[in-house]
């Protein structure tokens, strides 16, 4: 089965140390690991190749990375670094874009040039659909979808102006419930102007110095992403 789309992609983050222990924890040496992808697959791959990956000199295919994956007697995720695309995840969980598409209720190819742009277009249907397929956190379905910097300035003009008018925004980017994203506006937005009047108060006495409030403002700012998601408990 194709994972991978059939189309050519950037090489998925590959995680060497694993493929390293992997192979010892079935007391195969690279030779054997050769052997295997060529007899198996029809790769020719030398064993000097399998010592570059395992030192990270070198980065298998997608098709050479199924094929170890399979003289590895293991799922391909598990050769795979964190995840952070549409497509780590969907390689991750070893599902084709043919599969993957037919749970979202979309065509084969609608999907995969999302996946290649790195911009989601699905509907809220959808996005739920393929949270599940993929077992995509909240967090994890905005960074695969490329939208962090959208929420980040959404979350930025919450907190500094009126936060009721981005709770309808910010609930058609991030899969939560929409009474929960305005608990989670309202709570930011007095955090940050309790935070702001704090250092005008402190300021004012001449304990600080006058860049302090600026310097807090922005140190809320700079990860007030990290603060949404925390906020939340997701």
């Amino acid at each position: 089965m194709d994972f991978y789309g059939g189309a050519v992609h950037p090489t998925p983050p590959f995680n060497a140390p694993a493929a390293r222990r992997l192979r010892e924890a079935l007391g195969m040496a690279p030779g054997h690991v050769a052997y295997g992808l060529a007899a198996q697959y029809g790769l020719r791959i030398p064993a000097e190749t399998v010592v570059a990956w395992e030192r990270g000199l070198a980065t298998p295919g997608t098709r050479e990375l199924t094929a170890l994956a399979g003289v590895l007697w293991c799922a391909p995720g598990e050769l795979l670094a964190a995840a952070a695309t549409l497509r780590e995840h969907r390689m991750s969980r070893e599902i084709s874009v043919d599969d993957l598409a037919r749970q979202l209720g979309m065509t084969g190819a609608s999907y995969l040039r999302m996946e290649e742009t790195g911009r989601w277009k699905g509907n809220e249907r959808q996005s739920s659909a393929l949270c599940r397929a993929l077992g995509l956190s909240p967090a994890q379905f905005l960074t695969a979808t490329g939208r962090d910097e959208e929420l980040a300035e959404l979350l930025t003009s919450a907190v500094t102006t009126r936060w009721q008018a981005y709770v309808r925004p910010v609930a058609k980017i991030v899969p939560l419930d929409r009474a929960q994203i305005q608990d989670v506006l309202e709570q930011l937005h007095g955090d940050y102007q309790a935070l702001m009047v704090s250092t005008l108060s402190w300021s004012s006495t001449g304990q600080e110095r006058p860049a302090t409030t600026g310097d807090a403002g922005r140190a809320f700012l700079a990860r007030v992403v990290d603060q949404f998601w925390r906020t939340a408990g997701v």
